[in-house]
C-alpha cells in the first residue's frame, strides 16, 4: 500500500482579494487532489460566498484539528480561524478585521508545519499595506514565517519548470545594491540554495549559475569591479565547500543557457535582474518558495488582484504550481 499523500496546509490569503477564488478553483482540479491532502486555513463564510460565485460544486466543511480531516473527494476541509461576515466586506476593500484574519492564517500554518502536523504550507496572496494596518510588525509572509520559526538565513527562490532564480538582495533600491553586496551575503545565498536543492528538490548535484552585476561581467574592470572584488571571492569560497558554481556570467547570455537547461538555478544580484526574465517565462505558473526555513513554504507569484476580486476571473495556475512544488519538496525532503 502506498504511503498517504502529504497533508498540505493552504492559507486563504486576503479575504477580500482573489485568494478564496483561486483556492476553490485549484481544489476543484483532479491533479491537485491526486497529489496531496489539502487543508485550508481560512474562513468558512468567505469560502462559501466564493463557492456561490464560482459554482465549483465543492462542499466546504469545518474541522477543528488536523487529525479530524478526512480529505474526502468533492470536499474542502477548513480550519476556521476567523468568522467574517461577507455582507460587511467588499472585494478589494480591506479592513482591520480582514487584515488580522489573514495574518492569523499564516501564523497558524507556520506553527502546524513547524510542529510536523502538516508537511508544508502554501500561501495565497496577501496585501502588505493591509498587513501593516492590521498591527503586524512584519512587511510580508517571509519575515513573519522566519520569525515564527526562528530562521535567520533564508533565501527567496522563484521556481518554474524552465527557469529558477534566487536573489541576493530583494527589495533594495538599485542605487543601493552594490553596497549591499558582499562575499559573505553572496556565499550565504549560494550555500542555502545548494543545500535546499539537494535536501528538498531531489537534485544530488545542483548546477548553480551566478549572474554578474555589471554589463559583460565588468569586462575585466572596465565597467565595474564588483565581479572581481565581491562576487568572485564568494564563488571561490562556495567551490571550496563543494558547490558546483560558475564564475560571474553576463546576464544577457546567462538566462538563455539557464532556460535551455544548462543550470538548475541562477543566483541574481538584485530583484529585477532575476524577476524580469523569470516572469517573461513563468508569469502564470511561477512559484515563490522560501529556502533555508525548517519548514516547507511555497506561495503564489502574484498579488491580491483587488481589481478583479469577486469577479471569478482569477487564474489559479500559480497556486496549482505552488501546491505541486510543496509536494515535490515534501516527498524529497532529507533534512527532517
Amino acid at each position: 500500500m502506498k504511503d498517504p499523500l502529504p497533508i498540505i496546509g493552504i492559507t486563504m490569503g486576503d479575504p477580500v482579494g482573489i485568494g478564496p477564488e483561486i483556492l476553490l478553483k485549484a481544489l476543484a482540479r483532479q491533479d491537485v487532489r491526486a497529489c496531496c491532502r489539502p487543508l485550508v486555513l481560512g474562513d468558512l463564510r468567505i469560502l462559501e460566498a466564493a463557492e456561490a460565485l464560482l459554482g465549483t460544486g465543492l462542499t466546504i466543511l469545518p474541522v477543528l484539528r488536523v487529525n479530524e480531516a478526512r480529505f474526502l473527494p468533492g470536499t474542502v476541509e477548513v480550519l476556521p480561524l476567523s468568522d467574517l461576515d461577507p455582507s460587511t466586506l467588499a472585494p478589494g476593500k480591506p479592513t482591520g478585521e480582514s487584515g488580522r484574519a489573514m495574518v492569523r492564517y499564516i501564523e497558524e500554518a507556520a506553527d502546524l508545519a513547524y510542529a510536523g502536523d502538516i508537511a508544508a504550507m502554501v500561501t495565497c496572496p496577501i496585501h502588505k499595506v493591509s498587513m501593516k494596518q492590521s498591527g503586524s510588525a512584519f512587511h510580508g509572509h517571509t519575515e513573519l514565517i522566519a520569525a515564527r520559526t526562528g530562521s535567520r538565513d533564508f533565501v527567496m527562490m522563484m521556481a518554474g519548470s524552465r527557469l529558477s532564480v534566487v536573489l541576493v538582495t530583494i527589495h533594495t533600491a538599485l542605487a543601493d545594491v552594490p553596497a549591499a553586496l558582499s562575499p559573505d551575503t553572496i556565499l550565504s545565498t549560494i550555500r542555502v540554495t545548494g543545500q535546499a536543492l539537494k535536501n528538498r528538490f531531489g537534485i544530488d548535484h545542483p548546477r548553480i549559475a551566478v549572474a554578474a552585476l555589471n554589463p559583460h561581467a565588468g569586462e575585466d574592470g572596465l565597467f565595474g569591479s564588483e565581479e572581481q572584488d565581491v562576487i568572485a571571492p564568494a564563488v571561490s569560497m562556495a567551490r571550496a565547500e563543494g558547490f558546483d558554481v560558475t564564475d560571474p556570467l553576463p546576464p544577457d547570455t546567462l538566462f538563455y543557457h539557464a532556460v535551455d537547461g544548462r543550470y538548475d538555478v541562477v543566483v541574481c544580484m538584485y530583484h529585477d535582474q532575476g524577476l524580469i526574465p523569470f516572469k517573461m517565462i513563468h508569469f502564470k505558473d511561477g512559484v515563490n518558495t522560501t529556502l533555508g526555513l525548517p519548514i516547507i513554504r511555497t506561495s503564489v507569484d502574484h498579488g491580491t488582484a483587488y481589481d478583479i476580486a469577486g469577479t471569478g476571473q482569477a487564474d489559479p495556475g500559480s497556486l496549482v504550481a505552488a501546491v505541486k512544488l510543496s509536494v515535490r519538496q515534501a516527498l524529497n525532503r532529507k533534512d527532517t
